[in-house]
């Protein structure tokens, strides 16, 4: 048994630590889903509703902290260290993350402890007018359509 304790000891001076739900954490920019209070995807970035709605959620939790996708361009990068600042946020880069599509992560906001929010996509939390807008206009009665009806 000594030689078990002693053996992991050393296998944790070498490799680090064992991580609890390695790929979760790999997913949520180094933390788990518990702790997070809204999500925004490298595409959802670019939105200014959606930036507008992280606002509101950034005021709703301001023991909040962003987790900023470093794989994410420069520009979106400062974007949102702006919007930290501005509104008065902790924010930090995650460079270990990576991107591989729109759909990735970008940016997240979270805490140090678990919340469980149920839905944490900020276009599923704020659903926006878009549905409404794409709806199919009323189409306009043609000229004999008008006369015959």
């Amino acid at each position: 048994m000594a030689k078990d304790e002693l053996q992991q000891h050393l296998d944790k001076g070498r490799y680090g630590s064992p991580r609890i739900n390695p790929d979760e954490q790999r997913k949520y920019l180094g933390t788990f889903r518990e702790r997070c209070f809204v999500s925004m995807t490298v595409r959802e970035m670019d939105c200014k509703k959606d930036r507008e709605n992280l606002i509101e959620e950034i005021k709703k939790h301001p023991e909040g902290k962003l987790l900023i996708n470093g794989e994410v361009t420069e520009k979106l990068q400062k974007d949102f260290i702006a919007l930290a600042s501005k509104n008065a946020t902790d924010f930090t880069i995650v460079n270990d993350a990576t991107v591989e599509s729109e759909d990735s992560i970008g940016v997240l906001l979270v805490t140090d402890r678990a919340v469980n929010e149920e839905i944490i996509d900020i276009e599923e939390k704020y659903p926006s007018n878009a549905t409404e807008e794409t709806a199919e206009p009323k189409k306009k009665k043609s000229f004999f359509g008008r006369l015959f009806d």
